[in-house]
């Protein structure tokens, strides 16, 4: 039987309906869900039970029935604790979307993770079923309601699944291009035969999927040298020398969004501890599929005692007895092992009264670990983490004092949203934060992953696109590489979806704010924004936009009395931009429009009113810009940008229109400017021609 639920605005996690803030992220469940229509990138997973429809013509319906809803409950369960939403059952088909209404960044390694845990559910069951997914962008209705039969999303990447799970062999995972490229670090796939579609020109590429090759969160590290990273490494070896020669601890949070390199720098140091006979523990916090609110020490704890998740929870519990005494004592195990067996989930009958006592035990097993050497604790991803976990490792800062032990936890940016006071008033405590690669450093790592002998100019792109982050250096590389392109054309699906991901961990005024100020273009104003809509606090908005890094404030304005804002990244304004269905883009450009008319001077801004009203659909308006634009590129000898301008504002005009003679006869002129100074250039002043 289904339940009703309550969505999360912020995160998408479903929640019993009487439940007042979010069970995953702890948010009000009062605030409203954003609505409308916005363009996402999605990944769509279709499960089909094969044979199903001639079997149940002869079975009494409340037969098919009880075997229909605990089918469909179990794949709503995979689907859903897996960060995906149920779109629709039909028949005996499920369809799932992940992406929407809220984007993780890996939604398409999600989708394929749960295609794989049905199919290995079914298998045990007995179950025949064809799975499929695929990925690419939609139009998706924000407030719709699939219960209530309303249409969720809507595109062609439907179709695709659709097509390549009817095509999908008995028992298998098949996943389109998009899908594959955007996971193959992480799921082993080969090639299988391209899938003819009704509708489509050319057949379509199609990967069996057949297992995951890493664990949930984590990504393959890229088999070049670190590069522009000797400092803050310089700082963590810094951190870690002190602990060992002191023999006091160390707590260090490295901070840095997605891709920025967090994982491979705490890899590095990792190796140096190591290679000097010190221990390094990992325990890494999953966005789903965690084993219990404590999982990344209670991975670490296992580690110590030589648990294996495949122990019964007797064999296990007795392990961890013999592994305190070992470390500790007899007594010590008598008193601490019961404790650290009900965190890890070992025994489901006991409970501690006292959380003091229950951390307690966790801190006497940790220091016990450090006295037998030098240790090092690694958490990564702690912005997914519990609030139990969280307190637990401030507790661990705060207490564990004159033992040679490093912490060193990895988190985004998020976890200072939710956790501002994180380091606060610790003893001995660290931040350091991961800066975007410089200029040089981006290229480096560009010409290491394209290979030598390629041209620096691609090397160039590559770095100046990625702005500074390795990862999307890393993927923008692959792209190149693998399509034997000679330029970025679009984004990879990976990159769009990480930092889609981003802004969909904003809360949603800030969100609608950025998406908003996209419109206007890397630089707008504030002045632009309430003339798009009117706002509360625009200026609180923008201040914690400029908080979380995500656009700045500049010093001087171009618009006298009005505040200039910048993006940061070039990619966040475009994927910002990139979520506008086309009708919300006209709207907005055309609010830019009458913005920029009643706040510049005539004359200064026509190339950029061209656009916008060009872009709000005013083709005429665009065109008398546009031409206008041109114009003032002739006066000054800019030829060349001049004879653009004109051929754009050719486009706009009819062959009817009154304009295009005129126009025409003003691009010839410029053409022949062009040429002469292409003669100019040829033959300095002074020699013969």
């Amino acid at each position: 039987m289904f339940h009703p639920v309550t969505t999360c605005a912020r995160c998408g996690q479903g929640n019993p309906v009487e439940a007042k803030f979010c069970n995953a992220c702890g948010s009000a469940l009062g605030e409203p869900p954003r609505s409308g229509e916005e363009r996402r990138l999605v990944s769509v997973l279709f499960v089909d039970l094969v044979g199903f429809t001639s079997r149940s013509e002869k079975l009494d319906p409340e037969d098919v029935r009880a075997f229909l809803v605990p089918y469909y409950e179990r794949v709503r369960t995979e689907l859903e604790g897996h960060g995906g939403r149920v779109e629709k059952f039909v028949g005996d088909a499920v369809m799932g979307v992940f992406g929407a209404p809220i984007t993780y960044g890996d939604d398409a390694e999600r989708a394929v993770r749960a295609a794989f845990a049905v199919r290995d559910w079914a298998e045990i069951e007995g179950l025949q079923l064809r799975l499929a997914v695929n990925t690419g962008e939609a139009i998706v209705a924000l407030d719709a309601s699939p219960e209530r039969g309303e249409t969720f999303i809507a595109g062609d990447v439907v179709n695709t699944a659709a097509r390549l799970q009817s095509a999908s062999p008995v028992g298998a995972v098949l996943v389109g291009d998009e899908t594959y490229q955007s996971t193959r670090g992480s799921i082993e796939y080969r090639p299988a035969q391209p899938v003819v579609a009704k509708g489509k020109e050319v057949p379509v590429q199609a990967w069996l999927g057949l297992r995951a090759t890493a664990a949930i969160g984590e990504r393959p590290v890229a088999a070049v040298p670190m590069i522009g990273r000797d400092r803050e490494l310089g700082v963590l070896t810094g951190a870690w020398e002190r602990v060992v020669d002191e023999g006091r601890s160390h707590f260090v949070t490295v901070f840095g969004p997605s891709g920025i390199g967090k994982s491979r720098i705490a890899l590095e140091l990792a190796q140096l501890v190591a290679a000097q006979g010190a221990r390094v523990i990992r325990g890494r916090s999953t966005p789903y599929g965690a084993s219990s609110p404590y999982s990344a020490f209670g991975q670490q704890v296992k580690q110590i005692a030589g648990i294996f998740d495949s122990d019964d929870d007797t064999d296990a519990r007795l392990k961890l007895h013999e592994a305190i005494a070992s470390l500790a004592g007899s007594a010590a195990a008598e008193e601490h092992a019961p404790h650290l067996a009900v965190l890890l989930g070992l025994d489901s009958e006991s409970e501690i009264a006292d959380r003091e006592q229950l951390f307690f035990s966790a801190r006497v097993l940790v220091e016990s670990v450090a006295l037998r050497g030098p240790t090092m604790l690694l958490y990564e991803d702690i912005h997914w983490a519990d609030s139990s976990l969280l307190d637990l490792l401030e507790t661990f800062a705060a207490r564990v004092r004159d033992v040679p032990i490093l912490f060193l936890a990895l988190a985004r940016p998020e976890l200072l949203g939710d956790r501002p006071g994180w380091g606060g008033g610790l003893p001995a405590y660290t931040a350091l934060p991961l800066e975007p690669l410089s200029d040089d450093s981006s290229r480096q790592l560009a010409e290491e992953l394209l290979g030598r002998v390629a041209a620096t100019a691609r090397a160039t792109q590559v770095a100046a696109t990625a702005e500074g982050n390795p990862l999307f250096i890393e993927e923008l590389a692959a792209c190149l590489g693998e399509r034997r392109a000679e330029g970025i054309d679009e984004l990879p699906t990976s990159i769009r979806a990480i930092i889609a991901a981003r802004l969909d961990s904003l809360p949603p005024p800030e969100r609608a704010v950025l998406v908003d100020a996209s419109v206007v273009g890397r630089v707008f104003w504030r002045g632009a924004l309430v003339e798009i809509e009117e706002r509360d606090d625009v200026s609180g908005l923008l201040g914690s936009l400029e908080a979380r890094d995500l656009i700045h404030r500049e010093a001087v304005s171009r618009i006298k009395g009005d505040q200039q804002f910048g993006f940061k990244h070039g990619l966040i304004h475009d994927v910002a931009y990139q979520t506008l269905p086309r009708a919300a883009r006209r709207s907005r450009h055309a609010a830019v429009a009458r913005f920029l008319e009643t706040s510049t001077a005539a004359g200064q801004s026509h190339e950029a009113l061209g656009h916008h009203w060009r872009a709000a659909g005013e083709s005429d308006r665009a065109a008398d810009h546009l031409t206008a634009a041109a114009d003032q590129a002739g006066r000054g000898w800019a030829k060349q940008r001049a004879v653009s301008l004109y051929r754009e504002a050719l486009e706009l005009v009819g062959e009817d229109d009154a304009r295009r003679r005129d126009i025409t006869r003003r691009l010839a002129v410029a053409m022949q400017a062009v040429f002469h100074l292409v003669d100019v250039g040829r033959y300095p002043p002074g020699e013969e021609r």
